[in-house]
């Protein structure tokens, strides 16, 4: 069995931050930008960027799928009840659409959830989850003091790892970074006639808008898309290359 994976991430906010770790992000800037312009567009992009790093961001879903079965679940913190919200707590736990599960839980039970899948499998995919997704989520379990059962961080090459293979299609399909065009799911997925989860119009860049929103079980959704496309990106991938 292939495990698919695919997290989603939001920041802190930056005013919240105490001056320190504001000066330590952010020191660099006014001495690398070349005018007040140049620094105010890097200072905005160091804030929305918050949720790019496991030190400044926390996970807000973690997706799972299995590719023989194709079935997964996507685990998501959804804060719910709250005044004004349309989906009640018990709702959101019991939903299942098109094969995906959705559970509510905070960051902690989506990490030990996460974990306990991965020990039962041997091979796991992802879209760029070498460089972003596994070191993600094992920084936020040392945060929560959740203990990893499977390293998908051992070695970048599939015939050098040992243990749990890590199969990250950013890494197979440009050759380990040999082949320089621009890449993303997105373009991979309208290259090859695959559904895109961009095709709805949500980006990861929504990700942390719909979470201040409250809008929780789209960002949900939008996970189980990106599962689904990696999925079947995997399957064309092993059609030509295994």
């Amino acid at each position: 069995m292939a495990l698919v994976f695919d997290i989603e991430t939001v920041g802190e906010s930056w005013e919240l931050l105490d001056e320190t770790t504001q000066h330590n992000l952010s020191w660099y800037l006014r001495e690398s930008s070349k005018n007040d312009e140049e620094y105010e567009y890097e200072m905005k992009e160091l804030r929305e960027g918050m949720g790019l790093s496991p030190l400044t961001g926390s996970i807000v879903a973690i997706g799972v799928y299995d590719t023989e079965r194709e079935k997964g679940a996507v685990y998501f913190s959804a804060p719910y009840p709250q005044q004004g919200d349309e989906v009640s707590d018990a709702e959101i736990k019991n939903r299942e659409e098109n094969g995906i599960k959705y559970e509510a839980m905070d960051e902690k039970a989506m990490l030990e959830q996460f974990w306990k899948v991965a020990a039962v499998c041997t091979e796991f995919v992802s879209f760029n989850g070498r460089s972003f997704d596994a070191p993600f989520l094992v920084i936020r379990s040392m945060v929560h003091n959740v203990v990893p059962t499977k390293d998908l961080l051992s070695n970048r090459y599939l015939s050098m790892q040992r243990g749990a293979v890590h199969i990250d299609l950013m890494d197979q399909l440009t050759f380990y970074g040999a082949a320089r065009f621009r890449k993303s799911l997105h373009l991979f997925c309208r290259a090859l006639g695959i559904q895109s989860p961009k095709a709805s119009g949500t980006t990861g860049d929504d990700v942390a808008t719909l979470y201040k929103e409250k809008k929780y079980l789209d960002i949900a959704r939008y996970n189980a898309g990106d599962l689904i496309a990696t999925a079947a990106l995997y399957k064309r991938w092993q059609q030509t290359f295994r």
